[in-house]
């Protein structure tokens, strides 16, 4: 199926007498549902962008691409940092803004401006009857009674369908730098903790292939001060990439780039930073990525139970890449959250197969 627009989705879901499994880009390797496609190309179109609010509407089928492209002009940007996996996943085609909200799609920004869900400041979406539901709007305020943007940011088609999106953006600033350290993993976390409650504003704190990464971002007198600072803070040998060399480095690790071209499984765990280096002990230097000041922890071909492990230290691991089931069993009371908000929003079980995060 292939709506056009909203009113035919809401047509071809209450028409619908089995399963649906929505299609957007098809760029996160991860199938949401099961059934017919229900694709959502044709969704598309950036219907307001006002650069001085710092607000974007569009359609949930429209590229990524295309509103990166837009931003770019006015210069400004989606603050999250949107992860590109088609290399690490073999993928082609491109994201949609549609996908990114419902895969809840985050970068190492987060540390410093939250997730996706954050910069979202409304949906709509066609729920599992066909119902036409609007949550939020163009302007950030105080929530009264269920906050659905939130909980349609990172469902991944579980509990209807997005068709709109409104995101508040956020200015390029005009300089960054990053602060690359060799370092094991122990005390990589320990330096990316210090970093990141250090005053200095961090916009990013990961470790890669045996290196700290630590990038400030701002105008360029104040990135300079602080990085130095930032230097002179955690002692030690620090070199010190700029402009386009910075943000080659960020791109690298949003991307997960250091898996790209290898075979074997890939993890995505995530964890109290604490444990980072934990869990990764006995894991090669270069099948481990730690982003989000370690609270995101890639893993590549680690030679345990991930699962197991991850159990153990109170997180959760998807299978992004590899043999078996992508997501693991909920604990009980998620479980039965979870039931709840499907018989909600989905009575007829037509999302029953999509995996929420």
């Amino acid at each position: 199926m292939r709506p056009g627009n909203e009113a035919e989705l809401s047509e071809a879901i209450r028409g619908a007498r089995g399963a649906l499994r929505v299609v957007g880009g098809g760029t996160r390797g991860i199938d949401w549902g099961s059934g017919e496609g229900l694709h959502t190309a044709g969704l598309t179109g950036i219907s307001l962008y006002e650069p001085g609010a710092l607000t974007l509407v569009a359609g949930a089928g429209t590229r990524l691409a295309e509103g990166e492209a837009l931003l770019a002009g006015e210069g400004q940007r989606l603050a999250f940092e949107v992860p590109d996996f088609r290399g690490l996943l073999g993928r082609q085609g491109g994201s949609t803004l549609g996908g990114v909200v419902a895969a809840n799609a985050s970068g190492p920004r987060r540390v410093q401006v939250g997730a996706c869900r954050d910069a979202v400041l409304g949906v709509r979406f066609v729920d599992g009857c066909g119902a036409v539901i609007k949550n939020g709007g163009r302007v950030m305020k105080n929530v009264t009674g269920y906050d659905l943007v939130k909980l349609m940011a990172g469902s991944r088609g579980a509990l209807g369908v997005i068709s709109e999106v409104s995101f508040k953006v956020q200015a390029v600033p005009e300089a960054e730098a990053t602060l690359v350290g060799a370092m094991h993993a122990v005390p990589g976390v320990a330096a990316m903790a210090a970093a990141l409650g250090s005053p200095f504003d961090v916009s990013g704190a990961a470790w890669v292939g045996g290196d700290v990464r630590l990038r400030i971002e701002g105008m360029p007198g104040s990135v300079a001060y602080r990085a130095g600072a930032l230097v002179a803070r955690l002692r030690g040998d620090w070199d010190v990439a700029t402009g386009d060399g910075s943000a080659a480095l960020w791109r690298e690790v949003r991307d997960v780039a250091a898996f790209q071209g290898r075979g074997g499984a890939v993890w995505r765990v995530v964890v109290k930073p604490s444990d980072a280096a934990r869990l990764a002990a006995g894991t090669a230097a270069a099948d481990v990525v730690l982003d989000w000041g370690g609270g995101l922890v890639w893993l590549r071909d680690p030679g345990f139970d991930v699962r197991a492990r991850v159990a153990g230290l109170g997180g959760h691991a998807t299978l992004m890449r590899g043999e078996g089931a992508a997501f693991g069993p909920e604990a009980p009371a998620v479980a039965a959250l979870t039931a709840g908000l499907r018989a909600a929003f989905d009575p007829r079980g037509l999302f029953r197969s999509g995996a929420m995060n």
